[in-house]
């Protein structure tokens, strides 16, 4: 896992230099037990992610918000620009194992 924060552009999912974007983006919060179990669900997986902590990096919620249409958190965009809000154990797992994300 890799914590960063990133420029916009970045992250838009209608600016990509490919068909796929290259990685999966998870916008959360510690303070969000949503969030924090997400990344727990995504660690035992072995996904590889970048984690933008929206208290260290204000700005980026309003891309979360641009991708989900809410205000909700966490916003996880992934590879095939899609993306869940506040998804469950089991609606995390699917899209893992749909992409082929995890470890196996």
């Amino acid at each position: 896992m890799t914590t960063s924060s990133a420029p916009r552009d970045s992250v838009d999912p209608s600016h990509t230099e490919t068909a796929v974007q290259p990685e999966t983006v998870m916008f959360g919060a510690d303070w969000c037990g949503d969030c924090r179990r997400a990344k727990l669900v995504f660690d035992r997986a072995g996904v590889s992610y970048r984690y933008i902590d929206l208290v260290l990096e204000p700005d980026a919620a309003e891309v979360a918000r641009d991708i989900s249409g809410r205000t909700n958190i966490p916003v996880i965009l992934y590879p095939d620009a899609s993306h869940q809000v506040e998804p469950s154990n089991a609606d995390l797992q699917r899209k893992i194992e749909e992409l082929g994300l995890g470890r196996g």
